[in-house]
């Protein structure tokens, strides 16, 4: 037992996994599958998984392939011109999915049910025929760490719009927990893990010798991909797009990984729009020395702020040093803040002394951390607890994280049930008001929430931290219909405990106690079918 004990300790040390997944991953190479009760939901669920593993796989092998036959002559020019060669595509199972692609046909063959298939999501049903998610792409598998194909990304080879698609969530994909290129990078050197915007930028740094590179999935970095880098480097760095949107999606990936306490450091490129480009231009000698400057997140902030305005013009230099002494009053730690004032005031010409006076009297007057760039971006505040339970808050927290996906069917299902005033919290009562206002008006992009709420830094820190809990949801008219049935129970309790107290009113006539128990009868029976 000790020496089994000792495997599943090098096992989670080697592949930086916990107990679990040790186990997990011995039985896979030994060919053994770990017990479960049979004939439950969770193993139905589990054989599923298992299932589309399989299928994906099956996918990956069969998008290669075709890459190299000569129906494939646009993809193989494609790869041509991209500069990748054959180890690459092979490192990456990178494939085609032709104009006439027939994966259908293929795992149907290969003995995989209709039900497996369009649970892997690779296939769409129209009608009565199946159709290909993937035509006329480039095709990314996405693996997760345990090299287990999970998901597809597509690309076009041409100019149309929309330049990818992707694999939609499934049973055993999550965008929001997984980052492409991670199963490659975890086996490089792994002191820094640079994090790039798209599958093109991993496979392109690969092949010029930078193996510690991932991608995030097409999606804005989440909280669970922030511990997931932490996880696996000790320090991270970012690389996306020079453009607008790029660095939208820098900042908010900046504050989830500072929030989780990672060493950041943001990567500057200049002539270049994103690595690919810069690493074929100028090789990645260039490159790598770009990463040994990247800057901290403070010396980020501090670009961004400057980048509109003009420190020639007095009211703007003025407003700059405002903001500067808003930032560095956040750093915590005296001597960095000590480090941060000494190169800005180098760099910038402003002197030491104005910046620790404007530092002094925010801090003085109790605003320390203020608004520094934007409203999404705000010191933590401490928020009062109710004393309601904590199962009813978290309930009601699950229905404001599934509306704030912005899905109407989602709203149109719970708003004939659940009013604003059926949530007992004052403060998620607040938020579903508004949430349910923008939704009546039509506004079913929810993006911009924050910003209703202006000021009120309590109610964007309770929606902030719905925002990057994981519910685990996997299906949200499941998760809906269970939330229904227990606030329909609930209210039927509620009411049971009613009749019985008024039963024992004394003052009843015997019409009014006959009314009554029917009443509870009809409750009774009705609390009996709520599973």
């Amino acid at each position: 037992m000790e020496q089994d004990g000792n495997v599943i300790h090098f096992i989670s040390k080697i592949e930086n996994v916990d107990f679990k997944e040790s186990l997990e991953i011995l039985a896979e190479r030994a060919n053994i599958n770990l017990p479960t009760l049979e004939g439950t939901v969770d193993n139905k669920r589990q054989e599923l998984k298992e299932k589309i593993y399989q299928i994906n796989k099956e996918a990956a092998l069969y998008y290669h392939e075709i890459l190299y036959k000569e129906i494939s002559k646009p993809a193989q020019e494609y790869v041509k011109k991209r500069k990748l060669d054959n180890k690459t595509l092979k490192d990456y199972s990178i494939g085609y999915a032709p104009i006439n692609s027939n994966l259908y046909s293929y795992l149907k063959q290969k003995g995989f049910t209709n039900e497996e298939i369009l649970a892997s999501n690779l296939i769409n049903k129209v009608g009565n025929n199946f159709v290909d998610r993937f035509k006329n792409r480039l095709i990314f598998p996405i693996q997760d760490v345990r090299n287990r194909y999970i998901a597809f990304g597509g690309r076009v080879l041409d100019n149309s719009l929309p330049k990818y698609i992707n694999s939609p969530e499934n049973l055993v994909y999550s965008k929001a927990r997984n980052l492409y290129g991670l199963n490659v990078a975890k086996n490089s050197n792994l002191e820094k893990l640079l994090i790039v915007e798209g599958y093109m930028d991993v496979v392109s740094l690969h092949q010029r010798g930078i193996e510690n590179v991932v991608a995030s999935c097409g999606t804005a970095l989440t909280e669970a991909q922030g511990r997931l880098l932490r996880k696996y480097a000790q320090r991270v760095i970012i690389s996306y797009d020079s453009d607008a949107a790029g660095q939208a999606a820098t900042l908010r990936g900046l504050e989830i990984l500072n929030n989780l306490g990672c060493d950041i450091r943001i990567l500057q490129m200049e002539g270049a729009k994103d690595p690919d480009e810069y690493v074929i231009k100028y090789g990645n000698g260039r490159f790598n020395n770009l990463i040994d400057k990247a800057i901290s997140l403070v010396e980020f902030k501090v670009k961004v702020l400057k980048r509109d305005l003009d420190l020639e013009n007095i009211n703007d230099k003025i407003k700059f040093l405002n903001e500067i002494a808003k930032l560095l009053s956040t750093v915590d730690n005296r001597m960095e803040q000590e480090v941060y004032i000494d190169k800005i005031s180098l760099e910038y010409n402003i002197s030491k002394e104005a910046i620790y006076a404007e530092i002094n009297k925010l801090n003085y007057s109790g605003n320390q951390g203020k608004k520094i760039l934007d409203n999404n971006y705000r010191k933590p505040v401490v928020i009062k607890k109710e004393t309601l339970p904590e199962a009813l808050i978290k309930r009601e927290s699950i229905i404001i994280g599934l509306l704030l996906n912005g899905k109407e069917e989602v709203y149109n299902q719970i708003k004939n049930i659940l009013s604003p005033n059926d949530f007992k919290s004052e403060k998620n009562k607040k938020i579903i008001k508004c949430l349910y206002e923008e939704f009546e008006k039509g506004n079913s992009n929810i993006n911009n929430i924050l910003e209703k709420f202006n000021e009120d830094e309590e109610t964007i820190s309770i929606i902030t931290g719905i925002m990057a809990e994981d519910y685990e949801i996997k299906n949200d008219k499941k998760a809906i219909e269970d939330l229904i049935k227990n606030y329909q129970k609930e209210r039927l309790l509620n009411r049971k405990k009613e009749i019985i107290n008024g039963l024992n009113d004394e003052s009843l006539n015997e019409q009014q106690s006959k009314e009554l128990e029917k009443e509870l009868h009809d409750i009774i029976a009705k609390i009996a079918h709520i599973k």
